[in-house]
């Protein structure tokens, strides 16, 4: 029975051992992870640089997080986080509200836009079937501010100097009746361009352009053709008088009863390389005299009270 007994316990002890090691086996294999989880409980006491954040987190160290937050570490978004939104700008900034107007005013200014390039369009074609029906839309809508040609583009641009002059038949304060000299308008503006960075746009294509409609409008004769010919000559009397009475061409007491144009026109020299020969002679075309109403007259000097209401009544 001791024997036995002995045995057993032998067997027993042997058994016990082995069990022991099998039980302490798998505790020999973490303890790695058991010292490293001692050391990283150990960190707080360890000053950590801001890098090493992500590592006090993840030993669960607060200490150590609130040193590198101090630090100014950024720590980096979870995964799966939504980044936020960038900053919205321009129209998509605006309200719904405002956001609609925009729409509307932008759609307004295209179509009109759209509207202004068809007109003109029309203008510049060839006559076709939209123009002859519609043609007169289209001359409101163009002139006179809008209105474009050809001549730059032309074959045979102008080639001409083209010289405005005018004088006038003045009343004198004695009732004499005189006549002045030619004024020449074209040298007048001419002066007043020359040498000047900034030239007002009346001084370069007002009397121009009043010309060039009188032309237009007129036939070979001087007779208005149309209404637009009978509102060039209007035109023409208003300038006349404005220019003559800056150049103090009535004198004083003078009052300015008709005026006269006239245009001498000669051909620009050609470059010697050209070979082409023209006139050097000018050509004159003298219109008639034109009288000047006593509304023209009230408009000219700027007259108030009882003279611009004689002049309106007349």
């Amino acid at each position: 029975m001791d024997a036995y007994d002995k045995g057993s316990d032998a067997r027993r002890g042997q058994d016990g051992e082995a069990d022991a090691a099998e039980t302490a086996a798998p505790e020999a294999d973490g303890a790695p992870e058991a010292a490293g989880a001692r050391e990283a409980a150990d960190v707080p006491e360890v000053a950590v640089v801001p890098e090493a954040a992500g590592t006090a987190e993840v030993a669960g160290a607060p200490e150590t997080v609130g040193a590198a937050d101090a630090a100014g570490a950024v720590r980096p978004a979870p995964p799966g986080t939504a980044q936020p939104a960038a900053p919205r700008t321009g129209v998509a900034a605006l309200s719904p509200r405002y956001q609609v107007g925009a729409v509307v005013a932008l759609a307004v200014v295209a179509v009109a836009v759209c509207a202004h390039i068809g007109m003109v369009f029309l203008h510049l074609a060839p006559s076709n079937t939209l123009t002859k029906q519609h043609g007169d839309v289209v001359d409101e809508w163009v002139f006179p501010e809008f209105e474009q040609n050809w001549k730059l583009f032309a074959p045979n641009p102008l080639q001409q100097n083209v010289s405005v002059q005018v004088r006038a038949e003045v009343s004198t304060a004695d009732g004499e009746i005189r006549t002045t000299g030619w004024y020449d308008l074209s040298a007048e503006d001419g002066r007043a361009i020359d040498g000047n960075p900034l030239p007002s746009h009346t001084q370069q294509n007002e009397l121009r352009r009043a010309w060039d409609f009188f032309v237009a409008s007129h036939d070979s004769d001087d007779r208005p053709v149309g209404l637009r010919g009978t509102l060039s000559e209007t035109y023409l009397r208003r300038i006349a008088l404005l220019r003559l009475d800056r150049d103090g061409a009535a004198g004083p007491g003078g009052v300015v009863e008709r005026v006269q144009y006239r245009s001498r026109t000669t051909n620009v020299e050609p470059p010697p390389w050209s070979g082409e020969k023209v006139s050097d002679r000018p050509t004159v075309r003298e219109l008639p005299w034109w009288s000047v109403s006593a509304e023209t007259r009230g408009a000219k000097s700027g007259q108030t009270g009882q003279a611009a209401r004689e002049g309106g009544a007349a």
